[in-house]
C-alpha cells in the first residue's frame, strides 16, 4: 500500500519549499498562499496512511497476560512500522505548509468517525474496531456508547470548583477537541465502575480516570503510543509537529485527556524510568509555556486532573498508619516499600505539577480554589507519619529496611517542591488571602489527622517519624505571611491546645535525634542513622528540620514558658538528672545516656532561642550565616559550597545558584587557597577557607551544630577555630565556642524570649550550676557550656521595662515561690536559696545526715542574715521540688483543654511523686532535706574559683575601671574558655542591674574562710588532683603522639618516598662499615640479619616494568602539542625509538645477523626497568608471603597468580625478587688499589678473563638455590616485556637474542637513571634512588647469564679494539656477508659487554682499562662524523693542517692531527665523492672555528662518559662529583681516570688530552677505516648515514596540551575513529603520542583486546596514558590493570569537573601536568596512584 502514494507526496510536498518562508501562521499578509491543488493529493492520501498505520497498532497489539505486554512482541510491531512512522517523520520536516496539512488530518473529525468507527461492510474495519475496544475495556477504560446516559449537563468550563461539580467532572470538555465544538456531549455520559478505597469527601468522580472517546486520529494516536510505552519514534514524530499553533493547542488537550491513562499505564511499565522520561520529554514542552498552560487550566480542568491522578497513583499503596493508636488509627498512609515510591515511578505526574504551578496564572487559580486545596491537603496527608520507626528494644533487628531514601525522597519531591511553588507566588501584601486559604485547610487537615490517630497529649513511647508534611506546610506559609506579606501572626494561629498539639511531634523529632545520635536506637542499625542525617542535610534541611524548628519556636512564643520548658526536659527524659541531689534513679534513661541527652535538651533549647533563620534574618544575611558555617567545618571547594548550602528546592524560586549573591558573599566571608602540588600527594582542588575576621567575628557553633551531618564536623570547627586563636594570639589555651550577638527578633516572635525568663528554666540552670560545682555524675563541660549560653541570652534579652524587684506572677506558679521570687533572670541570678527537699535512693549519702526536723528557706534572700539560725517553719513551701515540674505541666495541659473534673483528676499525678514513671517500676525513695545557701551568682564566682583551680581567682574588674560596665563590647572577653565565659556573664549581670553589681562585690568580699567546709574541700581537691592528674597524662599523650609522628615521619621519607629524584633521605640496603667483611641484609619478613648464602639467598623487592620512556625522547627541546585540528600530525619518525630502528634495520642488510647485535642496544621500546623499594627479604620467606596471599580472600588491587604482591614493610607494589650476590661489598676496597701495571698488562688481562669460561665463583653447574633463583628472576625479566621487544635476530631464537637483551637491560636501567637524574651528572652526588638502586644486583644476574654465551674470540670485538691485524681485503667471501665494521658499533653496547663478560666482581683497574681503550674508539667515530658533516673545502683545509703537526710529540693527542688523518685515510674511498649537491653540509662551514669542533667531540662522547660514571658509581660505589655544565665533560673524565692527575694546568681543556692509545694511533686508525672503505665501495649513501649517529637526545616530554579544555573538546568529540570510521561513545586520546582510540569501543576489538589495551601495549609497553575527552579525566593503564588519575583540567575555582557535568570552562593546570610526567618518567604510576582494578582489556 504505502509504495503507491509515496511518489506523488514527496514531488508535492518538495515543490511546497518553495514557498514556505514562514512558521507562523499569518506572519505577514503579503506571502503568497500555497496552491489549493499543490497540497490536494496529501490531503486526499494523509488520512488513509494515518488510518492505516492506526489499523497495524491496533492488530499487533495482542492483549497481554496478566504481567503486561511482552517487549518482544511491542518492539517487533514497532520494527515493522519503522518506516511509515519515519516517512511521517520526514513530512514534519518539510515545513509549515506540510505541517499545517498534517494537522487537519489529525484533528479532523469526520475523517475520524468515517474511517474507524466500524460501521462499514468492510470486515477488516470492523475487526479492528473490535480489537480496539477490546484494548480500551483491558486498560479499564470504558468507551462512552456502551454506558447508559446519565443525563447530559453542561460542561460549567468556567468554574471549577469542585463543590459545584458535584460528581461530574471535566469530562465534558475532555472529550472536545476545540472549544468551540460545543455541542459533541458524549464525554460525560458514562461513569466508570467505582473501584476505589474510601477517598475523603473532597476528591474529583471517577471520569476523569475512566472515560476515554477518541475523536480524531491525533487522539487515538497518542492512544496507541501510550499503550506501546511511548516508542522514541513516535514521540519525535509527535513533537516535531510543536511549531504548528492549531496542532500545539489540540495536541496539549489531547495529553491531558489522556493524563490518567497515562498515569495507569506508568503504574504497569516494566521499564518506568525510559516511560518517564519520554513522558517529561513531552510534557515539559507543552506545560512550560505559561499561555498553553492557563488555557488548558481554564478549558480543560488541568489542576483538577492532575491532582486527582496523584491522588489515585498515591492510594494504590496505601497502608494502615502505626503511629500513636495502633489498633483504633483511622489515618492510612503511602508504604514506602512499594515499587511506586521506590523506583520515585511517581516522578513525571509531580515534576509536571511543579512545572505548571511555576506560572503566576495557573498557581492562582490553585490558591483560590478550597475544594483543589482540601483535595490537595488531603493527598499530603498521606505522606503525614509514614515510615514510622519503631525502637528495637530487645535485639538487633534481623533485616534493615532502606525504605527511608523513599520516603525522604517523596516528601521532598511529592509534598516540599510544590509547597516552594506556591510559597513563590505568595511574597506580596495582596497575596494574604492566599496564605489564609492554605493555612486554614491545613489546620483542618492536621485536626483530622490527630484525631485520626487519638492523639490526646502524650506521644507513644519509642515511636518517631520523621515526616511531618502538613506541618512544615502550615510553618512555611505562617513564615511567609510574617515575613513577605505583613499578615498578623495571631490571626493564623489556632487555640492553645493545637497549639500543644502542634509542637509535640517536631519536638519528638528533635528528641530522637539525640536518642539516635547517644546510640540508644544502635538495634534498629545503620538506617537509622541514615535517616537522622537526612533529615539535616543540605538538601533536605530547608524543608524538614528549619521547618520543624520554626514551628516549635511559634509555639514557644505563644505558649505558657513553665509549660514548654518542661515538655522539653519531659520529652528529652532528663528530668530525673535535674536533682539537687547526688544520686538518684532514672525509670526512663540508662545512666550511659543521661549525659549525651542532657546535653542533646540544652543544645536544643540554644538553637530554639538563637536560631533565627524564619524569624527576622534577611536572605542575604541567610545565605552568608550558611556559608559561614560551612566553611568553618572545612574547606571547601566551589562545587561542594554550592552543594551544601541550602537553596529552594523549587529550581524557580530563591536563590539560584552561582547567582551574583553568592559569589558576592562567597568573596566576603572566605579566602581562595589555590591548589598546591607535592608529586606524590593526593590531587588536591582548589579551596576556600574562612578569612580571619570571620573566625573572629562571625563563628557561629550554633549554626554549626544545626547544619552537621556528622557530628565529628563540629569538632572540626572547633579545632580550626582552636587553631586560629593561637595563630593569631587571641587565645592561647582550649577556647569554648564563643557566644555570637543574634539578629533582632521580628515583632511577631517577642514571646520566644519568655522561655529564657521562666522560673522552671532558672531552676533547671541553678540546679546543673550546682550539680557541675559539686562534682555529680553525668555532666560535661559541654553542659556546662549550654547552660552559661542560655544565661548570657537570657541576659541579652531581657525585657527593660519590667523593674529589678518584680512582683511574683499569681495563679498556678505558687508552687514555684519558695525558688525564686519572679521571673526574669537578671533579679532570679541574685536570689538566694537555702534549703531544697530532695527525693533521694535510700542509698544516697545525703540520707545519713541529721536533717532539721522541717525545712525553711530564706525566702526574701536577704544576704545580711543568710547565715542566721535557722528559723523553723511548718509549712511545705519552704522547700523546693523541682519534680513538681511534670505534675504541673500536666496540669497546665488540663487546665486549657477543659476536660470533665474527673478525667483531669484521673491524669495529674499528686504534687509529690518524683516523676510519672511507669507503675511497679517506682524505685524506694526517701525525702532529705539539703542546705544549699547559694544563689546563681555565687554559683558562678565559686564556678570561676573551680576552672581556675585558685581561690578567690574572681576580682570585679568594674572596681578598677568603672567604664566597663558602659561599653557594650569588650574584645577581651569574646574569645576564651569557661573562665572567660564566667566574666562575661558576671559583667553583664552588673551592667544590667545595681543590685547584682553590689551582691557580686559582697560576695567577692567575703573571701573564703581559710578552712572552708569539708564536703567543698574534697570535692575541689577531686577536681584538682583529677584536673592535675588529666594535665599530666595530656602532656604525656602529647609527648607520645609527637615521638610517633616523628617516627612515622622519617618511615615515610625512608620508604615511601618513590617521587621527585631530589630530596631522598636512602635507606642503606647494606651496612657499609670498613671491618665488616660481608653484607648483612634484614628480612623484612621474619626480621632476622645476616648475609645472603647460596642455600639461603636474600633478595631485593623489586618491580619490573616494561618501559617504552627511553624511545619517546627527542632530538628538540620543545615537546610536540596534542594535534587539535586536522592539519596538525604527530610523525613518530623522529623519536629515539624509531632512529635506532632504522639503525638497526639498515645494519641487517648488509652485515651478518650475529655481529649487528652486538653492534647496538635495544630495549628504547618495551625496555625492563627495574625499581626496588630497598627492602630485602629472604626468598623462602618471600615464597611463603606469596602463598599466604594466594589463599587470602580479601579482594586485592594486584594478581597474586602474576607474581604481584606488595612489600610487607612499605606496601610498595612489586612483582619480582631480585637475589643478592654474596660476597662483601667492601671487597671492591680491595679491589680498588690502584696497581701501577701498564696498559698493555690490563688489556692482556681483561682479554684473559674474557675468554676463560665459569670464572665465577660459583660455578654454575653446581644447582644452588641461589642460581636457580637467578635463572627464575632472568625468567620475570624476560616475560617482564613482550617477544616482539625481545626478537630482533634473523633467526628465531638465535642465543645472540638473549645476549643483546640482557646487556641492553643494563643500558636500560642506565639511560632511564640518567633521565631521572635531568639528563646530565651536574648535580652530582650520591645516585637518586641512593642506597635504593638495585643495578648493583641487578649486574651480577645478568654477568651470571651473559658468561653462559661465551662469544667465539675470533669476533670478540676486544682485539679488533687492541690489536693490529694483517689486512686482507675480503674478496674471497662474497657469499656471506660481512660483519659489522667497528666504527659502526654503539661504544656504550660495546662497555657494557666488555663489562658483562668479565667474572665479577670487577677489579677497578681492569674497568678503567675497558674505558680507555672504548675511549680511543668513540673519539675516533666523533671525528669521522665531524668530516662527514663539514663540507668538501672545509675537509680538505683541515686535511693540510693536521698533517703539519703529524710529527709533534703528542700527536697522537691532538684533534687536528687525528681529524686529518682520518680524512686522509677516509678519501680512498667512495665516501665522500657523491657531494655534488651537499645536502650534508648541515652546519654553515664559516662556524667550524677550533672552539666549535672541540664543543662538537665533546657533546658526541658526554653520553657515553655520562653511562660510563654512572656504571662506575654503582659497581665500585665512589660518589659522583657535581659540577657545572661547562665543565662536565672534563669532571667526568677525570673521574672515570681518563684525564691523568696532572692535567690540571692548561688553560683551554682539550678533549683529545683524554686519549690513552693501546697501539699507535694511526695504525689502528687505518685499519678501521678500512672496515668501512670496503663497505662504502658498493653502498657510499647507508655507508654515510651509519657514522652520522646522533646522540643528543633531549628528555622525554608528554604532548603539550592546549590552555582551554574546550580546544579539545570540540575537536575530538565529534572526530571519527580512523579503525572503524565511526565516532566513538567513549573517545580517548593517547598523551605520549597523540593517537585517538575507541575506550571500550568493540568496534576496535583485535582478539578480545580493546583499542586503549592494544594502544597502550604497542605506544607504552603496557603503560597507556589516556585522556578521556568527554570526562576531562585521565586514566591510566598500567599492564592489567587500570585506574582514574584525575584531571589535569581544572576551572576557575581549582577543580576538577569530571564527566563534565558541572559545564564549567576548564584551563590546564601546569603543576597537575608536570606531576603527570613527572611519574610516568620515573615510572611510579604504581607507587602512587592507589585506587588500581583490574581492566580485563575491555577497555
Amino acid at each position: 500500500m504505502k509504495p503507491s502514494h509515496e511518489g506523488p507526496l514527496r514531488l508535492g510536498s518538495r515543490n511546497t519549499k518553495r514557498f514556505c518562508k514562514r512558521h507562523q501562521i499569518k506572519s505577514s499578509s503579503n506571502i503568497p498562499c500555497v496552491p489549493k491543488d499543490l497540497l490536494m493529493m496529501s490531503e486526499f492520501v494523509l488520512p488513509r496512511f494515518i488510518f492505516c498505520l492506526i489499523q497495524y497498532l491496533r492488530e499487533g497489539y495482542n492483549e497481554p497476560a496478566a504481567d503486561g505486554p511482552s517487549e518482544k512482541d511491542l518492539n517487533k510491531v514497532l520494527q515493522l512500522l519503522e518506516p511509515q512512522i519515519s516517512f511521517l517523520e520526514d513530512l514534519t520536516k518539510m515545513g509549515g505548509a506540510m505541517r499545517s496539512v498534517l494537522t487537519q488530518v489529525l484533528t479532523n473529525q469526520q475523517n475520524y468517525k468515517d474511517l474507524t468507527s466500524g460501521l462499514g461492510e468492510n470486515a477488516c474495519a470492523k475487526k479492528s474496531h473490535e480489537k480496539y475496544l477490546i484494548a480500551l475495556k483491558s486498560s479499564g477504560l470504558t468507551y462512552p456508547e456502551d454506558k447508559l446516559v446519565y443525563g447530559v449537563q453542561e460542561p460549567s468550563a468556567g468554574t471549577s470548583s469542585l463543590a459545584v461539580q458535584g460528581f461530574v467532572g471535566a469530562t465534558g470538555t475532555l472529550g472536545q477537541v476545540d472549544s468551540s465544538d460545543e455541542d459533541d456531549q458524549d464525554g460525560s455520559q458514562g461513569l466508570g465502575k467505582r473501584k476505589r478505597v474510601k477517598l475523603s469527601s473532597g476528591t474529583k468522580d471517577q471520569s476523569i480516570m475512566d472515560v476515554l472517546k477518541h475523536k480524531s486520529f491525533l487522539e487515538e494516536l497518542l492512544f496507541w503510543t501510550i499503550k506501546y510505552e511511548f516508542p522514541q519514534k513516535m514521540v519525535t514524530f509527535l513533537l516535531n509537529m510543536l511549531p504548528d499553533q492549531e496542532y500545539k493547542v489540540a495536541f496539549t488537550k489531547t495529553f491531558v485527556q489522556h493524563y490518567a491513562f497515562i498515569m495507569k499505564t506508568l503504574k504497569k511499565s516494566h521499564e518506568s524510568d525510559t516511560m518517564s522520561n519520554r513522558i517529561v520529554h513531552i510534557s515539559v514542552q507543552l506545560f512550560s509555556n505559561e499561555e498553553l498552560a492557563r488555557q488548558v487550566t481554564e478549558e480543560c480542568q488541568l489542576l483538577d486532573i492532575m491532582v486527582t491522578v496523584l491522588l489515585y497513583m498515591m492510594e494504590s499503596c496505601l497502608i494502615k498508619s502505626e503511629l500513636q493508636d495502633e489498633e483504633n488509627s483511622l489515618h492510612v498512609v503511602v508504604n514506602c516499600g512499594e515499587a511506586l515510591l521506590k523506583n520515585n515511578t511517581y516522578w513525571p505526574l509531580v515534576s509536571d505539577f511543579i512545572n505548571i504551578l511555576s506560572h503566576q496564572s495557573v498557581a492562582k487559580r490553585f490558591l483560590e480554589d478550597h475544594g483543589l486545596l482540601v483535595t490537595w491537603m488531603n493527598f499530603v496527608s498521606f505522606f503525614q507519619g509514614m515510615n514510622l520507626n519503631k525502637r528495637e528494644l530487645n535485639e538487633h533487628v534481623e533485616f534493615e529496611s532502606q525504605t527511608y531514601y523513599a520516603a525522604f525522597a517523596a516528601e521532598l519531591e511529592a509534598c516540599a517542591q510544590p509547597m516552594w511553588g506556591l510559597l513563590s507566588h505568595c511574597k506580596v501584601r495582596e497575596t494574604q488571602e492566599y496564605t489564609r486559604n492554605v493555612v486554614r485547610y491545613c489546620l483542618e487537615a492536621l485536626q483530622d489527622w490527630f484525631d485520626a490517630i487519638n492523639f490526646v497529649d502524650e506521644p507513644a513511647p519509642n515511636q518517631v517519624t520523621f515526616h511531618l508534611p502538613l506541618h512544615r506546610y502550615y510553618a512555611m506559609f505562617l513564615s511567609k505571611a510574617v515575613k513577605c506579606q505583613e499578615l498578623d501572626l495571631d490571626s493564623v494561629l489556632p487555640d492553645q491546645e493545637m497549639l500543644m498539639k502542634l509542637m509535640i511531634h517536631p519536638l519528638q523529632i528533635q528528641a530522637s535525634l539525640a536518642e539516635i545520635h547517644s546510640n540508644m536506637w544502635v538495634r534498629n542499625g545503620l538506617q537509622i542513622k541514615g535517616q537522622a542525617m537526612t533529615y539535616v542535610q543540605s538538601h533536605f534541611c530547608n524543608s524538614m528540620i528549619d521547618p520543624d524548628i520554626y514551628l516549635l519556636q511559634v509555639c514557644a512564643s505563644r505558649l505558657d514558658p513553665d509549660y514548654f520548658i518542661s515538655s522539653v526536659f519531659e520529652r528529652f527524659k532528663v528530668v530525673d538528672l535535674l536533682t539537687m541531689a547526688s544520686q538518684h534513679q532514672n525509670t526512663v534513661l540508662d545512666a550511659e545516656h543521661e549525659r549525651s541527652m542532657l546535653e542533646g535538651a540544652l543544645t536544643f533549647l540554644v538553637i530554639l532561642l538563637s536560631l533565627r533563620l524564619h524569624l527576622g534574618m534577611s536572605d542575604d544575611e541567610i545565605l552568608r550565616a550558611e556559608m559561614v558555617a560551612q566553611l568553618c567545618m572545612n574547606d571547601r571547594t566551589h562545587s561542594s559550597l554550592l552543594d551544601l548550602i541550602p537553596e529552594n528546592p523549587n529550581p524557580k524560586s530563591g536563590i539560584i545558584p552561582g547567582s551574583y549573591s553568592f559569589e558576592s558573599v562567597l568573596s566576603a566571608v572566605a579566602d581562595f587557597k589555590a591548589p598546591v602540588f607535592e608529586p606524590g600527594g593526593s590531587m588536591q582542588q582548589g579551596m576556600y577557607t574562612p578569612k580571619a575576621e570571620v573566625w573572629d567575628q562571625e563563628f557561629d557553633p550554633v549554626m554549626v551544630i544545626l547544619r552537621t551531618v556528622y557530628r565529628r564536623d563540629v569538632q572540626s570547627a572547633m579545632d580550626r577555630y582552636t587553631a586560629f586563636l593561637k595563630q593569631s594570639g587571641k587565645f592561647p589555651g582550649n577556647p569554648w565556642p564563643p557566644y555570637k550577638k543574634r539578629t533582632s527578633l521580628h515583632p511577631s516572635y517577642k514571646g520566644l524570649m519568655r522561655l529564657l525568663h521562666c522560673k522552671t528554666l532558672h531552676i533547671v540552670l541553678f540546679t546543673l550550676l550546682y550539680k557541675i560545682l559539686m562534682d555529680h555524675q553525668n555532666l560535661s563541660e559541654h553542659v556546662l557550656c549550654m547552660v552559661l549560653y542560655l544565661i548570657e541570652l537570657g541576659l541579652e534579652n531581657y525585657a527593660d521595662e519590667e523593674s529589678d524587684e518584680e512582683a511574683s506572677v499569681g495563679g498556678p506558679e505558687r508552687c514555684h515561690d519558695s525558688w525564686f521570687p519572679g521571673s526574669n533572670l537578671v533579679s532570679n541570678m541574685r536570689h538566694f536559696i537555702n534549703y531544697v527537699r530532695v527525693r533521694v535512693p535510700e542509698t544516697a549519702p545525703e540520707v545519713k545526715r541529721d536533717s532539721p526536723a522541717s525545712t525553711s528557706s530564706d525566702n526574701l534572700g536577704s544576704l545580711h542574715n543568710s547565715r542566721r539560725p535557722k528559723v523553723l517553719q511548718r509549712e511545705n513551701s519552704g522547700t523546693a521540688q523541682v519534680f513538681s515540674l511534670v505534675a504541673e505541666r500536666r496540669k497546665k495541659f488540663q487546665e486549657i483543654i477543659n476536660r470533665s473534673s474527673s478525667e483531669a483528676n484521673q491524669v495529674v499525678r499528686p504534687k509529690t511523686s518524683n516523676k510519672w514513671s511507669a507503675p511497679g517500676s517506682a524505685p524506694q525513695l526517701t525525702t532529705a532535706i539539703l542546705e544549699i545557701k547559694e544563689s546563681i551568682l555565687s554559683l558562678l564566682i565559686k564556678l570561676h574559683h573551680k576552672l581556675s583551680g585558685k581561690q578567690n581567682s574572681y576580682y570585679p574588674p568594674w572596681l578598677d575601671d568603672i567604664e566597663i560596665l558602659i561599653q557594650p563590647e569588650i574584645p577581651k572577653y569574646s574569645h576564651g574558655d569557661g573562665i572567660t565565659a564566667v566574666e562575661r556573664i558576671l559583667l553583664k549581670a552588673a551592667s544590667q542591674s545595681r543590685m547584682n553589681k553590689r551582691i557580686i562585690e559582697e560576695i567577692c568580699r567575703k573571701v573564703t574562710p581559710p578552712v572552708p567546709p569539708k564536703k567543698v574541700t574534697t570535692a575541689e581537691k577531686k577536681t584538682l588532683d583529677k584536673e592535675e592528674r588529666r594535665q599530666k597524662a595530656r602532656e604525656r599523650q602529647q609527648k607520645l603522639l609527637a615521638e610517633f609522628a616523628s617516627r612515622q615521619k622519617s618511615f615515610m621519607e625512608t620508604a615511601m618516598d618513590v617521587d621527585s629524584p631530589e630530596n631522598d633521605i636512602p635507606m642503606d640496603i647494606t651496612t657499609a662499615e670498613p671491618q665488616v667483611s660481608e653484607a648483612v641484609y634484614d628480612c623484612v619478613i621474619c626480621g632476622q640479619s645476616g648475609p645472603s648464602s647460596e642455600d639461603r639467598p636474600t633478595g631485593l623487592v623489586v618491580l619490573l616494568q616494561a618501559s617504552s620512556v627511553l624511545g619517546q625522547c627527542r632530538d628538540n627541546v620543545e615537546p610536540k602539542k596534542l594535534p587539535i585540528t586536522e592539519e596538525e600530525q604527530i610523525y613518530p619518525w623522529d623519536t629515539c625509538a624509531a632512529v635506532h630502528d632504522v639503525r638497526l634495520s639498515l645494519l641487517q642488510r648488509y652485515f651478518k645477523d650475529s655481529s649487528c647485535l652486538l653492534a647496538v642496544s635495544i630495549g628504547w621500546e618495551g625496555g625492563v626497568y627495574v625499581q626496588t623499594c630497598g627492602h630485602t627479604l629472604h626468598i623462602d620467606c618471600h615464597k611463603s608471603y606469596m602463598e599466604s596471599l594466594r589463599n587470602d580472600q580479601v579482594l586485592q588491587g594486584f594478581s597474586v597468580d602474576k607474581g604481584e604482591f606488595t612489600c610487607p614493610l612499605c606496601r610498595q607494589f612489586a612483582n619480582s625478587v631480585l637475589p643478592c650476590y654474596p660476597g662483601s661489598n667492601v671487597e671492591n676496597n680491595l679491589w680498588q688499589r690502584p696497581s701501577n701495571k701498564s696498559i698493555q698488562d690490563l688489556i692482556k688481562e681483561v682479554e684473559e678473563l674474557q675468554g676463560r669460561p665459569g670464572a665465577f665463583p660459583v660455578s654454575i653447574s653446581s644447582e644452588t638455590n641461589l642460581s636457580k633463583e637467578m635463572e627464575s628472576v632472568m625468567k620475570d625479566i624476560k616475560n617482564t616485556t613482550q617477544k616482539k621487544y625481545r626478537d630482533y635476530s634473523k633467526t628465531p631464537g638465535s642465543p645472540d637474542n638473549d645476549f643483546l637483551f640482557m646487556y641492553s637491560v643494563a643500558r636500560t636501567n642506565l639511560e632511564l637513571e640518567l633521565i631521572h637524574r635531568g639528563g646530565n651528572l651536574c648535580s652530582g652526588g650520591a645516585s637518586t634512588a641512593g642506597k635504593r638502586s638495585c643495578l648493583n644486583q641487578l649486574f651480577h644476574v645478568l654477568a651470571l647469564h651473559m658468561r653462559l654465551y661465551s662469544i667465539d674470540s675470533e669476533y670478540n670485538p676486544w682485539r679488533k679494539l687492541t690489536q693490529l691485524e694483517e689486512m686482507n681485503p675480503q674478496l674471497g667471501n662474497e657469499e656471506q656477508q660481512p660483519e659489522v665494521p667497528i666504527l659502526y658499533h654503539d661504544v656504550t653496547s660495546l662497555l657494557l659487554i666488555q663489562i658483562l663478560m668479565m667474572p665479577q666482581p670487577l677489579r677497578k683497574d681492569h674497568f678503567t682499562c675497558i674505558v680507555k681503550v672504548l675511549f680511543t674508539l668513540l673519539y675516533t667515530q666523533a671525528l669521522v662524523a665531524l668530516s662527514v658533516k663539514c663540507s668538501e673545502e672545509d675537509r680538505s683545509a683541515w686535511k693540510h693542517e693536521g698533517a703539519l703537526k703529524k710529527n709533534t710529540c703528542d700527536a697522537e693527542k691532538s684533534y687536528e692531527v687525528l681529524l686529518s688523518f682520518v680524512i686522509s685515510e677516509l678519501s680512498k674511498g667512495k665516501l665522500y665523492h657523491e657531494e655534488g649537491t651537499q645536502e650534508c653540509a648541515m652546519v654553515n662551514p664559516t662556524a667550524w672555528s677550533p672552539e666549535f669542533m672541540e664543543k662538537y667531540l665533546q657533546d658526541f662522547c658526554l653520553p657515553f662518559l655520562r653511562i660510563t660514571s654512572l656504571l662506575q658509581h654503582h659497581l665500585f660505589g665512589e660518589d659522583l662529583p657535581s659540577c657545572q655544565e661547562e665543565e662536565e665533560f672534563s669532571v667526568l673524565a677525570s673521574c672515570l681516570g681518563l684525564l691523568p692527575t696532572f692535567y690540571q694546568t692548561e688553560h683551554p681543556f682539550i678533549s683529545a688530552s683524554c686519549l690513552d692509545w693501546p697501539v699507535p694511533a694511526f695504525d689502528i686508525i687505518t685499519q678501521w677505516c678500512f672496515e668501512i672503505k670496503s663497505f662504502t665501495e658498493r653502498h657510499a649513501e647507508q655507508g654515510k648515514a651509519l657514522l652520522i649517529q646522533e646522540s643528543k637526545w633531549k628528555l622525554p616530554h608528554l604532548l603539550q596540551l592546549p590552555e582551554n579544555y574546550n580546544t579539545i573538546f570540540q575537536y575530538y568529540h565529534r572526530k571519527t575513529c580512523s579503525v572503524c570510521t565511526k565516532v566513538p561513545k567513549d573517545p580517548a586520546v593517547c598523551l605520549v603520542c597523540g593517537t585517538f582510540v575507541c575506550l571500550k569501543g568493540s568496534c576496535c576489538k583485535q582478539q578480545s583486546y580493546c583499542e586503549c589495551v592494544l594502544h597502550s601495549q604497542n605506544c607504552g609497553a603496557g603503560t597507556g596514558i589516556f585522556l578521556l575527552i568527554n570526562a576531562s579525566v585521565i586514566i591510566i593503564i598500567r599492564g592489567h590493570r587500570f585506574c582514574l588519575w584525575g584531571s589535569v583540567y581544572l576551572d576557575a575555582h581549582g577543580e576538577e569537573d569530571r564527566d563534565l557535568r558541572r559545564g564549567k570552562p576548564l584551563y590546564i593546570c601546569k603543576e597537575r601536568y608536570k606531576v603527570l610526567e613527572q611519574q610516568w618518567i620515573s615510572h611510579t604510576f604504581d607507587h602512587i596512584n592507589k585506587r588500581w582494578g583490574p581492566h580485563y582489556n575491555a577497555l
